[in-house]
């Protein structure tokens, strides 16, 4: 079982963090990123072409982060795959030790790098949880029985910010129908509206791990708002931003983090922090928001 899987049954409080692939062949960077995090986190997300930009993919880091020791969340979306190579590089993935697994349905490629790419999106992110799903019962999607079959922890995405707020709450008992057993939410900003999705979300009786991406500049803030669906950065954050030295962007990066999952932290189960190659200040933030390593868990971190 996984320690994900372990930690998230039993109620525990989890932090999780994140790794984006490179865009070429040399995994030093991102692999020893995610080394740097070996005790402050449960597991490590592996980003799948995040953004729709080409990348090295999310399955080969995945199993580099297994052989380091190393617990991985594999993510997988719906856009570059049908469903028989969808359900082929499930299967590949337990072959190769990963448990983890997070459903997702991927950006449209006309926001990356290779605009002129044909999207697929033969699932959704339900069905691909139901296959998924499926695969975990020892059949694919067209009922042939497998010889042996996996037993994956499934999570999925979450908007807590969206407006209108009724589809995600209807597509999230979707998910949970289709094997979902736990989700990682959008950026959260506003711990107070976060609170409130979580109310509304308490019937469905499933962890939610706030995620949080931390911030490196007052444009990145106000392009998130122009450009992330789902996402508000308050103005009293941007001018918090605005008004701090380019050298102390990072001190205030931790700040404004640690500050978010203070308040975040009784509304959920976990949080999962996407520091964009700030994995470093990982351990600095967990201090600053008083994240101790009892409280999340008596157990060996990865």
């Amino acid at each position: 079982m996984s320690k994900l899987r372990e930690k998230l049954e039993l109620g525990e409080f989890i932090v999780t963090g994140e790794i984006g692939p490179p865009k070429g062949v040399d995994l030093d960077k991102c692999l020893d990123e995610a080394v740097a995090l070996r005790g402050h986190v449960t597991a490590i997300n592996v980003t799948d072409l995040q953004s729709a930009v080409m990348r090295i993919g999310s399955l080969a880091v995945s199993a580099k982060l297994i052989e380091r020791g190393l617990e991985p969340v594999f993510q997988i979306t719906c856009r570059d795959r049908n469903r028989l190579a969808l359900q082929s590089d499930l299967l590949s993935a337990w072959a190769l030790g990963i448990e983890n697994v997070l459903c997702i349905t991927g950006d449209h490629p006309i926001l990356g790098d290779h605009t002129e790419a044909k999207p697929v999106y033969d699932l959704d992110s339900v069905q691909l949880l139901k296959a998924a799903s499926t695969l975990n019962q020892g059949h694919d999607m067209s009922g042939h029985e497998l010889e042996s079959n996996p037993s994956f922890f499934l999570g999925a995405v979450v908007t807590p910010a969206a407006e209108p707020l009724e589809p995600q709450l209807i597509k999230m008992k979707k998910k949970i129908e289709a094997g979902a057993r736990f989700f990682q939410t959008q950026a959260i900003y506003e711990p107070e509206r976060f609170g409130q999705f979580v109310n509304q979300v308490q019937e469905f009786n499933v962890p939610v791990i706030a995620g949080i991406v931390l911030l490196k500049s007052a444009a990145m803030a106000k392009f998130m708002n122009s450009n992330v669906a789902g996402v508000n950065v308050p103005e009293s954050i941007i001018r918090e931003m605005e008004e701090t030295a380019k050298e102390d962007r990072k001190k205030k990066a931790v700040e404004i983090t640690a500050r978010i999952i203070r308040q975040v932290k009784p509304f959920c189960q976990g949080i999962h922090i996407m520091p964009l190659g700030w994995g470093e200040m990982i351990p600095e933030i967990l201090k600053e928001a008083e994240i101790s390593q009892d409280v999340r868990s008596r157990r060996e971190e990865v």
